[in-house]
């Protein structure tokens, strides 16, 4: 019996070229904090920095600690009094990142059905960005916090895709069991190999975004 539907988010239910959107946020984030004095390149591989800190996180912090603790490493712990103007660009001017996106008229639909029956919905996108910043991006589909049982963030995460114990991890705290769930993403390295090697049923989508059709083909 399915308790709950996991989304991958990028590329998933919001259609997006990683690489378009990943510079374009980057030239926003680089603009909001030059007066603070960040040099551009400097501050894109911090941040660069920062992630593969949390992609190799092995679980005894969260991604968020481990984040900021590399931050502070390049540029030293008084500049993490600017952690507040890093959140309000998250919470608010990533907003405008929805340019760099596509769209998918489908997803209210997809999330709309899935309620009706009944079933957990997990947002299980990669927690490398703060749980505000992941519902910004739902936001873009025309969906808000409310739609979801579960969004993974950075807070709330020892890991982060590819590895397979951020899966549990989503899991564990959902109080699921891998034959309990469905997943669906679009990525086969970071999602459907380590889902799929915890028992995870995992189902790569066709086309740009996922479509109503193949959630009823699972689901129905």
């Amino acid at each position: 019996m399915i308790k709950a539907v996991l989304f991958d988010l990028d590329g998933t239910l919001l259609p997006m070229s990683e690489k378009t959107f990943t510079e374009g946020y980057f030239k926003m984030l680089c603009k909001k904090l030059a007066p603070l004095g960040y040099e551009p390149e400097t501050l894109v591989k911090t941040i660069w920095t920062g992630t593969k800190a949390m992609v190799n996180n092995d679980g005894k912090k969260t991604n968020e600690q481990v984040f900021w603790e590399t931050f502070a490493s390049i540029y030293g712990t008084e500049k993490l009094k600017d952690r507040a103007v890093f959140e309000d660009f998250y919470a608010n001017d990533f907003n405008g990142s929805k340019i760099f996106c596509g769209e998918n008229p489908q997803a209210k639909e997809i999330i709309e059905y899935v309620k009706d029956k009944g079933i957990k919905i997990v947002l299980a996108t990669n927690p490398l960005f703060p749980n505000f910043a992941m519902i910004v991006r739902a936001g873009f589909l025309g969906l808000n916090e409310d739609d979801f049982d579960y969004v993974s963030g950075y807070e709330n995460s020892h890991y982060a895709k590819p590895n397979p114990k951020y899966y549990l991890e989503v899991l564990e705290t959902n109080g699921l069991k891998a034959d309990e769930v469905v997943y669906f993403a679009n990525n086969k390295t970071e999602d459907y190999d380590p889902a799929t090697s915890v028992g995870i049923k995992t189902l790569l989508i066709k086309g740009e975004g996922l479509t109503l059709e193949e959630v009823k083909t699972v689901l129905d």
